[in-house]
């Protein structure tokens, strides 16, 4: 007879992508899981240091193709807690961070589950800090915004367009499907020699950065992946990257053509 496990979950932050930059604890507590339900952001290569032969499931969400919707999420956290004992929700980046970890908390803590929190890493820092982006630099920003690129209704979020006028440094997820929207919107205020970075697969061994104006990025149209995720970096702090200042030669020359 199998014993019967107090149900627990566990909601814990992958970190960026990169299997070891999960916190100390996150694996930690990913080792004590008996079952672990995953996000498409969480490398197989994390997966692969839980060390002992649990169910792992995918519930991720990406551009629309949805495994699960997120009441489905929900049901499915209660019923694996109350069936294999340790539910360990392992969602990428920091939980907290357009994570909906909110949703998934409200509806364990209503079945009486008790439930811990294991902070992560989140991608809006470390994916442009690994490309040696800065969020603050004096004199240059002394502060950054995390936005999303859109509300659930489709639209612009105001948060665009109130960071476009100031002089933050604007870090924008999930917006590369709608980056041509973005950098019009932003060339409203910033002016179309504003540097803007592109980042994807963020800290993995495939990642790529495209380091350009807003004027000059629709040129790399047919170099970003539009079906995968990534980070976009508009600011001066993006001047600082390598990158930036070898398309500036490039530009300069360009231009006396």
């Amino acid at each position: 007879m199998r014993e019967q496990k107090t149900p627990k979950v566990s909601l814990v932050g992958a970190g960026p992508g990169s299997e070891d930059l999960i916190t100390v604890r996150g694996l930690r507590v990913l080792n004590e899981a008996d079952i672990i339900l995953y996000d498409a952001l969480v490398s197989k290569e994390l997966l692969s240091q839980v060390n002992k032969p649990i169910p792992k499931i995918y519930v991720g969400k990406r551009c629309s193709q949805h495994s699960f919707k997120q009441d489905d999420i929900n049901t499915l956290i209660v019923e694996s807690a109350f069936k294999h004992g340790h539910v360990v929700r392992l969602k990428g980046g920091d939980p907290f961070v357009f994570g909906r970890a909110n949703e998934e908390i409200d509806f364990v803590e209503s079945f009486g589950i008790p439930l811990s929190i294991v902070p992560g890493i989140s991608s809006a820092l470390s994916v442009p800090t690994s490309q040696g982006i800065p969020m603050t630099q004096r004199g240059i920003s002394s502060s950054f915004w995390v936005m999303t690129a859109t509300k659930r209704d489709g639209s612009f979020s105001e948060d665009l367009k109130f960071a476009s006028q100031s002089a933050t440094t604007m870090v924008i997820l999930m917006g590369i499907r709608k980056l041509n929207e973005i950098v019009n919107e932003v060339s409203k205020y910033r002016g179309l020699s504003m540097p803007i970075a592109v980042i994807q697969n963020g800290t993995m061994k495939n990642e790529s950065c495209i380091v350009s104006t807003l004027n000059d990025i629709k040129k790399f149209k047919n170099t970003i992946d539009i079906s995968k995720p990534g980070i976009i970096v508009i600011g001066n702090v993006v001047a600082g990257h390598p990158a930036f200042f070898e398309e500036e030669i490039q530009r300069v020359l360009h231009s006396y053509i």
